[in-house]
């Protein structure tokens, strides 16, 4: 995999904003289903989606300027995540349901932020809720479904963008789109499902945060 010097900073980015790179949907030929069927298909892959407990993988992570890292990811429903990037990365990033950190060991620095509040927990819901107007737009071609999700409630102006494969409904890659526009995506392959994931993997050491950021000191 190519790494670039921009990799530490654009994934920390990325994670920050949760997001894939924007193409425009005239390049790709890709026109909008009307709304009725736009909502039954989305549904379908959701539930399909939700209906995968847990699953593991390789992944590939392209920032706002196209700065590529990789690595492996671990997730499992609800709520939990974990990216181990390859070197020279010197991060991890992992949600145990309740809060998503950016844990960089090179630096030794730890950001913390509540899932509730990024774009990821759409992805993590024990079941991935349509309702209330977070489908954006559904767009569909011969080989990608494309399922955009906002909550402006919640996010603001993020978003987040899944592309699936229309036959399996298999998730292929995603992106967060932050407030300020920016595009950071995730693909993922060589993926296997419902595998026995170690707890341990989830877990954040909110000590060391705490440390780290003095949190509790006077």
């Amino acid at each position: 995999m190519k790494f670039t010097s921009g990799t530490f900073s654009a994934a920390r980015r990325g994670f920050l904003g949760f997001g894939l790179c924007a193409v425009g949907a005239a390049a790709l030929g890709i026109t909008a289903a009307p709304a009725l069927a736009a909502s039954d298909t989305a549904q379908k892959i959701a539930d399909h989606f939700s209906g995968i407990s847990s699953m593991s993988g390789e992944f590939v992570q392209f920032g706002p300027r196209g700065e590529q890292t990789g690595g492996k990811f671990y997730m499992q429903r609800p709520g939990k995540i974990r990216f181990n990037y390859e070197a020279p990365a010197g991060y991890r990033v992992i949600s145990d349901g309740k809060s998503v950190v950016i844990d960089n060991r090179k630096l030794n620095t730890m950001d913390l932020y509540p899932l509730s509040k990024t774009p990821l927990k759409l992805l993590l819901d024990d079941r991935i809720d349509l309702s209330g107007n977070r489908v954006r737009s559904v767009k569909e071609e011969s080989d990608m479904t494309t399922i955009q999700l906002s909550d402006k409630k919640v996010f603001g102006n993020a978003r987040i963008t899944m592309m699936f494969d229309p036959k399996s409904y298999d998730l292929r890659q995603w992106t967060i789109t932050d407030a300020q526009g920016k595009d950071t995506t995730v693909m993922v392959f060589n993926v296997k499902r419902g595998v026995k994931i170690d707890q341990k993997l989830f877990r954040i050491d909110y000590k060391r945060n705490e440390q780290l950021n003095g949190i509790g000191r006077d």
